[in-house]
């Protein structure tokens, strides 16, 4: 029964990463309460689970990839890679108690960002800048890193902390500028693969992997990831968004009160 409810909740988290992020808020607990992992092996498993996931949700949306204003596609995907590997370096340091009482935390932040990040967007001091980027040429260094450095910090936290990683970058997309939700998830799925790809790399080099559950969890998250990603254009902003905030809310409140 145990193995049956992390196969859901590895569907459901796939569907979720493909949708708007946050799936590794279904997958992270699971493993804690189900198969009672460790943080630190549910964490490595849970990026593993996550991995076929966001290449399922690649395959569904690698059509509405875009550069983002002069920044191409491959230097945001080596971008991630650096990210996601400096990451899992950091976590492998981390004593295992400390990462513990950094969990709450980490689910908080992540959702509290994700919930306002379309009021900080809008409120921006320097949204008319960022605009203004796209129109510069792509070998400006100050266009290069505006874009580049936020996203070297947040797939750092995904090589650390896969829980609310898809959450996370949506925010900084959001925050950079975009405001297309395919384009938006497009590129959301595409770091998300390439910087767990690293980590996961590490991790499995590391032995922190509980590889039985991480099997059957996988293909649950692959095809949910590659079914969540083909029904993105269907579904409502606002629900989606609304659906992640309150995932995000029940977990940290959950890790808070253990």
């Amino acid at each position: 029964m145990n193995l049956w409810m992390l196969v859901v909740a590895a569907f459901i988290s796939g569907a979720l990463n493909a949708l708007a992020g946050g799936g590794t808020f279904v997958t992270f607990p699971a493993l804690v309460f189900f198969a009672a992992l460790p943080p630190i092996a549910a964490n490595a498993t849970s990026a593993i689970v996550a991995l076929p996931g966001y290449l399922g949700s690649v395959a569904g949306s690698h059509q509405d990839l875009r550069p983002i204003h002069s920044v191409k596609v491959r230097s945001i995907a080596a971008t991630a890679a650096f990210g996601g590997a400096t990451g899992a370096g950091l976590l492998l340091l981390t004593p295992a108690p400390l990462f513990r009482g950094l969990i709450p935390w980490l689910l908080l932040a992540s959702t509290a960002l994700f919930a306002f990040a379309p009021r900080l967007k809008s409120r921006g001091p320097d949204k008319p800048s960022v605009e203004a980027s796209s129109e510069l040429p792509a070998e400006s260094p100050v266009s290069q890193w505006r874009i580049l450095a936020p996203l070297f910090a947040v797939s750092v936290y995904g090589g650390y902390f896969n829980g609310g990683l898809g959450i996370l970058v949506l925010a900084v997309l959001g925050l950079l500028g975009l405001s297309k939700m395919n384009e938006m998830s497009a590129l959301k799925n595409m770091i998300s693969a390439v910087l767990a790809s690293f980590s996961v790399t590490m991790f499995a080099v590391a032995g922190l992997v509980a590889w039985r559950e991480a099997a059957a969890m996988a293909i649950a998250s692959l095809i949910g990831g590659y079914l969540g990603a083909r029904v993105t254009r269907s579904m409502p902003q606002k629900a989606l968004r609304i659906v992640v905030i309150v995932i995000g809310s029940v977990m940290t409140v959950l890790f808070f009160s253990r």
